[in-house]
C-alpha cells in the first residue's frame, strides 16, 4: 500500500479514544476481551485529504459499552459476531453501534448501547436479600416480564435461522434509567463458550446437532432461576476442560431435579451417542423419587400454578417434544394478570446497584456472598457483565462446520445457522446458522419478599 495514501487514512479513521471517555471505566470481561463504560466527549474528527477540514463531534450525554476484543488482528469468531450483529436488529437483543479499528495497534473496538444491569446480578441481589431476611419491593410481574421478553428475543434470532447457545443469566442483559428503561438485551454472541449448568440434556449425551431446542432448554433453566434464586442444575465441575461432552456429575444433577428419562417419553434416548455410557454410570432405581415438582414445591411453587406448567415445557427431556419460544410465547401464563410490561421494573426505582469499576485483574472475578456460592470463578459473563463466580464454562475447539442440510435447525440466541462439526463429538460453540428445518399493564407490587 501507498505509504502517502496509508497515512491519509489513518488520518482520517475516527479513533475510538478520541471520540469516547472510557479510561478508567472498565465494568467486566468478555470471551474475546474487557469491557468499558464510555462516554462521547467534544472532539475534533480529520478528514478530507490534504487539508484536514475539522468537523466537531459533541458529547450526546448518552453511555455507551466499548468492548475491546484482546489480541492483534480478529478472528473468525469475532468476525461471526459481528457479521450477525450488523444484521439483527430486535428490541430485545443487543445492538451493535458501531466498529472501530485501529491500524496502529490492531485494536478493534465494537460500541454497544451500555446497559447498567443483567440477570446475574439481579439473581444475586435476590438470593442475598433472602439470606439476609432483607425485604425487597419489585413488580409482581417483573419474573413475567423478563421471561416474556427472552422469548421474544430469541424467537426472533430462531425465526432468522440463529442459535445462541450459550444462554446464561450473565447473558440476559436489562437496560437501565433512560429511554429503553427496563427492556432485556440478550448478549454475549461469541462462539466460544459452553456453560454445563445451562446445557440440554441430549448435548450432554452427545448430540452432533445443535437445534433451537438447546436454547428452550437454557431459558427454562433461567425461568426456574428466576422463580427459585437458586441455579436450578448447579453442580459442582471439576472436569471441565475435556473435550467430551459427556458430563456425569450435570446429568446426576439433572436427574435429581427431574428424574431419570423415561424411554417412553424420550424415545430416541437411545439413539444418543452416549447413552451406553449413560445406562453404564447410571441406575434409574436411584431417582425414582426426583421430580420437577417436588423440587419447586420446595421453592413453593405450586405445581397446578401456570408459571410451572410452563416451566414443564420448558424443561421437556425429550427435544421433539420440548416447547417452541413462539409457542411459549402463547402460553396462558402470560394472559393472566399481572400482564407482562415492557419495563420490567414497572415504573419503579431500581433497587440494583449500578455495576463497579474494575481495577485490574484480580478484580474480574468477585466471590459470591449470598447464600448459595456456586462452583469455580470464571465464566465470561455477557459483552457488558463483569465475571463474578459464573458458572463454569467448557472452552471447545472449534473446527470448521460443514453444512447440512435437513437437519435440525439451530439458533444462537436466535443467531444460529445449523453446523455439523467434524471431528468425533466435538461441538462448535456459540452463534451457529442453521440450514434445514427444525422441530421444534399495572401489575401490583410485592413487598417483603426476596425471592421473585
Amino acid at each position: 500500500m501507498d505509504y502517502d495514501f496509508k497515512m491519509k487514512t489513518a488520518a482520517e479513521r475516527a479513533k475510538v479514544e478520541e471520540l469516547f471517555d472510557y479510561e478508567g471505566c472498565k465494568v467486566g470481561r468478555g470471551t474475546y476481551g474487557h469491557v468499558y463504560k464510555a462516554k462521547r466527549k467534544n472532539s475534533l474528527h480529520y478528514s478530507e485529504g490534504n487539508h484536514f477540514l475539522s468537523r466537531h463531534c459533541s458529547a450526546d450525554g448518552r453511555e455507551y459499552a466499548l468492548k475491546q476484543i484482546e489480541g492483534t488482528g480478529i478472528s473468525m469468531s469475532a468476525c461471526r459476531e459481528i457479521a450477525l450483529l450488523r444484521e439483527l436488529r430486535h428490541k430485545n437483543v443487543i445492538s451493535l453501534q458501531k466498529v472501530f479499528l485501529s491500524h496502529t495497534d490492531r485494536k478493534v473496538w465494537l460500541l454497544f448501547d451500555y446497559a447498567e444491569h443483567d440477570l446475574w446480578h439481579i439473581i444475586k441481589f435476590h438470593r442475598s436479600a433472602k439470606a439476609n431476611k432483607k425485604q425487597i419491593s419489585f413488580p409482581k410481574n417483573m419474573v413475567k416480564s423478563l421471561l416474556f421478553q427472552i422469548l421474544d428475543g430469541i424467537h426472533y434470532l430462531h425465526s432468522n435461522w440463529v442459535l445462541h447457545r450459550d444462554l446464561k443469566p450473565a447473558n440476559i442483559l436489562v437496560m437501565g434509567e433512560g429511554p429503553e428503561r427496563g427492556r432485556v438485551k440478550i448478549a454475549d454472541l461469541d462462539p466460544v463458550v459452553v456453560t454445563f449448568w445451562y446445557r440440554a440434556p441430549e448435548l450432554l449425551l452427545g448430540a452432533r446437532h445443535y437445534t433451537k431446542a438447546i436454547d428452550i432448554w437454557a431459558i427454562g433453566c433461567i425461568f426456574a432461576e428466576l422463580l427459585t434464586s437458586e441455579p436450578i442444575f448447579h453442580c459442582r465441575q471439576e472436569d471441565i476442560k475435556t473435550s467430551n461432552p459427556y458430563h456425569q456429575d450435570q446429568l446426576d444433577r439433572i436427574f435429581n431435579v427431574m428424574g431419570f428419562p423415561q424411554e417412553k417419553d424420550w424415545e430416541d434416548i437411545k439413539k444418543m451417542p452416549e447413552h451406553p455410557t449413560l445406562m453404564k454410570d447410571f441406575k434409574r432405581s436411584n431417582y425414582v423419587n426426583c421430580n420437577l415438582i417436588k423440587y419447586m414445591e420446595k421453592h413453593k411453587i405450586k405445581p397446578d400454578s401456570k408459571a410451572f406448567l410452563l416451566l414443564q415445557k420448558l424443561l421437556t427431556m425429550d427435544p421433539t417434544k420440548r416447547i417452541t419460544s413462539e409457542q411459549a410465547m402463547k402460553d396462558s401464563y402470560f394472559s393472566e394478570d399481572p400482564l407482562p410490561s415492557q419495563d420490567v421494573f414497572e415504573g419503579m426505582p431500581i433497587p440494583y446497584p449500578k455495576r463497579e469499576f474494575l481495577t485490574g485483574d484480580d478484580n474480574d472475578d468477585k466471590a459470591d456472598t449470598g447464600a448459595s456460592k456456586v462452583g469455580d470463578k470464571q465464566a465470561a459473563a455477557a459483552d457488558q457483565s463483569s465475571s463474578h463466580n459464573q458458572p463454569p464454562s467448557k472452552r471447545v475447539r472449534v473446527i470448521p462446520p460443514v453444512t447440512t442440510t435437513g437437519g435440525s435447525t439451530i439458533g444462537t440466541s436466535d443467531y444460529q445457522h445449523v453446523h455439523n462439526i467434524q471431528g468425533g463429538n466435538q461441538q462448535q460453540t456459540g452463534i451457529t446458522m442453521s440450514t434445514g428445518n427444525t422441530s421444534q399493564t399495572s401489575s401490583s407490587i410485592v413487598y417483603g419478599q426476596s425471592r421473585f
